[in-house]
């Protein structure tokens, strides 16, 4: 039988395209546009309260397993991704080349982590990682909050895509830091996998 972690970190995981296919074919399912950012909200916010209960189950009753230490990350960055990658359609219009910087960094360090784990070098997360990840999930939150306003005629189209691309800018930027941050503060045992 499945474990509970297990199963909230697999719910992530279909999360990511479950807003994928929300936030661009809303019109398609009924869904009316003032109700969107609401409906995307409530994914934001069950993806991240599962990715929080999912770590406290596994530890509390002792269902750490390896599956869920490569998996856990994974639908983390996954459903990220998925919600940035979503915003380079519809209203929003991220451009793609801003969102590949996150799509970059986090298939470099998850894949040097996989090879290094694989010649049995752990590579520990950093906290530069893990505020990347809040950084992700709050850009996420906001430019979703900024649609609500869109939404409601508080806010014009042009400020909308300004504020978004900016609040993206800023945390492309840190996410490049944190990725050069990783490889330097690991440089030593990367070497040794080498």
């Amino acid at each position: 039988m499945m474990s509970i972690p297990l199963l909230l970190t697999l719910s992530r995981i279909l999360l990511g395209p479950l807003f994928l296919v929300l936030y661009l074919y809303y019109r398609e399912l009924g869904i009316p546009f003032t109700a969107l950012p609401l409906v995307l909200l409530v994914l934001i916010a069950i993806s991240e309260l599962s990715d929080l209960f999912d770590g406290r189950f596994a530890r509390r009753y002792n269902q750490v397993t390896e599956l869920g230490k490569v998996l856990d990350p994974m639908a983390d960055s996954l459903f990220r991704l998925c919600v940035l990658f979503a915003f380079t359609q519809g209203v929003v219009q991220l451009p793609l080349l801003l969102v590949l910087v996150f799509f970059f960094r986090d298939m470099i360090i998850s894949t040097l982590r996989t090879v290094c784990a694989l010649k049995g070098v752990a590579l520990a997360a950093r906290m530069s990682g893990k505020v990347k990840a809040v950084i992700q999930a709050s850009i996420g939150t906001f430019i979703l909050l900024l649609m609500c306003a869109y939404a409601l005629g508080y806010l014009n189209l042009s400020v909308l895509r300004i504020v978004s691309f900016y609040s993206a800018l800023v945390g492309a930027l840190y996410t490049v830091y944190s990725g050069i941050e990783y490889l330097f503060a690991h440089r030593a045992v990367i070497r040794k996998a080498f």
